[in-house]
């Protein structure tokens, strides 16, 4: 927590990925794992959730387009929602990418496999320079 008592946005993405994982894992929709929530996180984290649900299809279209080795299927989950998650705040462009991207090869180091910071910077790079050079998300 911060000095104000509001989580930090880093604090927020963890959270996020927690809750994105655990819906992602049940099969719920961000509404579901609301509403099952006993404590409401915090308007960041749930802002977040929203971006990768509504951008789902879109985030899952570019992963599988920057992944040249590896299906959908066979990404480990937190590595999904991590990289569904950045793709969703890189489509709204409110954030900028190198801050996306830095927090989000830092939480799939922290709780995803040994190598998966390095397979999410680089999809996720990869993703991000597509995004520029289209010209918007």
């Amino acid at each position: 927590m911060t000095d104000s008592g509001q989580r930090s946005r880093r604090e927020s993405r963890e959270r996020a990925i927690e809750l994105g994982y655990e819906a992602e894992i049940r099969g719920w929709s961000v509404d579901e794992l609301l509403d099952s929530l006993t404590l409401a996180p915090d308007a960041f984290t749930v802002g977040l959730l929203r971006l990768a649900e509504q951008h789902r299809a879109r985030a899952d279209e570019l992963i599988d387009g920057a992944s040249t080795r590896w299906s959908l299927a066979r990404m480990p989950a937190l590595d999904l929602v991590v990289m569904r998650q950045a793709v969703g705040e890189l489509l709204a462009g409110e954030t900028p990418p190198g801050v996306v991207l830095a927090q989000a090869v830092e939480l799939a180091s922290r709780y995803s496999t040994e190598g998966s910071g390095r397979f999410v910077n680089g999809v996720l790079a990869a993703i991000a320079d597509q995004l520029e050079g289209a010209g918007s998300p």
